[in-house]
């Protein structure tokens, strides 16, 4: 009795892994919504100040710096399966807004402005197991492109001390192509509906360019961000 009551289990635990019969087959289309959680891994190289009213300076202040904040935002993806095991993904979701904070001598500033990330992304998977598994791990890799809206220095205490009283600063951040390396995993509820969660980490750097205009003269200055971040996709999937 023993014997055959471990022998149903395992077939109770093999049954819950594949009942969902060519869920995730070759031909399969399935669109995903979820929460994406952006989380930087982030730094920035000193600031340098460029020019100061068109003459040339090239002066790096020491010890300054600035962060990217992690933020959340909606996620969406549409995934076609080529065979069985391997499918392509694109990327997309509302660009979750940034709060960028002070590091160094910056640091006693707090929050010294916001940024809008855009970082669609196409990804190539290759999905563990066969169709028929309802639990199914995979890998990915793909590439990325990141572009910046909205950036905006908003601490003006920090413009009036560092560069002059009643300046005003204004931002701009350079576009990049990005690799893209993923894991993560999906289950199927039934046929057509899924759940998974995903990580994917994508090297990003970007050049920030400052203009700041004290009364008649303009100082243009700038620094090199990483921002690297980690970002996780909690979502539901439909296939159809």
């Amino acid at each position: 009795m023993k014997s055959t009551y471990k022998k149903m289990l395992a077939a109770g635990a093999v049954m819950a892994l594949t009942g969902a019969a060519h869920a995730q087959s070759a031909g399969s289309n399935i669109v995903s919504m979820g929460w994406f959680r952006v989380m930087p891994n982030s730094s920035a190289d000193p600031l340098t100040v460029d020019s100061i009213g068109g003459r040339p300076v090239g002066m790096t202040r020491p010890n300054t710096g600035a962060e990217i904040e992690s933020a959340d935002t909606l996620g969406l993806a549409f995934t076609h399966f080529f065979t069985d095991n391997i499918s392509g993904e694109i990327v997309a979701g509302i660009p979750p807004k940034h709060d960028v904070k002070g590091t160094g001598n910056y640091a006693q500033y707090g929050k010294l402005g916001s940024v809008k990330q855009w970082s669609p992304a196409l990804v190539v998977k290759y999905h563990f197991f066969d169709a028929k598994t309802k639990f199914r791990p995979y890998v990915g890799l793909g590439v990325n492109y990141t572009w910046f809206t909205d950036e905006t220095i908003t601490n003006q205490n920090f413009v009036n001390r560092e560069f002059a009283p009643g300046a005003r600063m204004t931002a701009s951040a350079k576009p990049s192509w990005n690799p893209v390396f993923n894991i993560g995993a999906t289950y199927a509820i039934n046929d057509n509906w899924f759940v998974g969660l995903s990580v994917s980490y994508v090297p990003i750097s970007t050049r920030a360019s400052f203009t700041t205009q004290a009364g008649p003269v303009t100082i243009q200055s700038h620094t090199k961000i990483k921002i690297d971040p980690v970002v996780t996709y909690l979502n539901v999937g439909y296939r159809f």
